[in-house]
């Protein structure tokens, strides 16, 4: 894989939606594999983009990356039609091993919305409005 051969030390990949709306999640499974296969010793953050997934689709498409030996699911890229949602994050953390790991990305930008993502399971949060963040959280610290 060339990303890791230049050194990348974390891979995001995105599903196939439409694979995924079309429940072939054998499909996605064996491609998530090949991209595993392929990086060997490197992160894997499988993006399952939830904004255009229902519930059984999410809880599908978790199992699979965690089947598939995935390090990470990943809410979103932030490019969809909406980010990250607790409740998504809370049913990807019951559908994948103990091991695995879930990001939240796509949308959070306040404090009490990391704490909202920490809090249905995600280890990690993916957001573009990390100053404010930290800047909220020290103003809090304060009182």
């Amino acid at each position: 894989m060339n990303a890791v051969d230049n050194g990348a030390d974390e891979i995001d990949m995105v599903i196939n939606i439409g694979k995924a709306k079309e429940h072939d999640f054998d499909y996605i499974g064996k491609e998530i594999l090949a991209v595993r296969n392929s990086c060997l010793g490197k992160t894997l953050k499988v993006i399952i983009e939830t904004c255009y997934l229902d519930e059984e689709e999410i809880v599908e498409c978790s199992k699979v990356a965690s089947l598939a030996l995935a390090n990470f699911v990943k809410t979103s890229t932030g490019f969809g039609t909406a980010g990250a949602k607790a409740s998504d994050v809370k049913l990807m953390k019951k559908s994948i091993s103990s091991d695995m790991e879930v990001k939240a990305s796509g949308g959070i930008r306040t404090l009490d919305e990391v704490l909202e993502m920490v809090e249905a399971g995600a280890t990690r949060i993916g957001a573009s409005s990390g100053k404010n963040i930290i800047t909220e959280y020290n103003e809090r610290k304060k009182k």
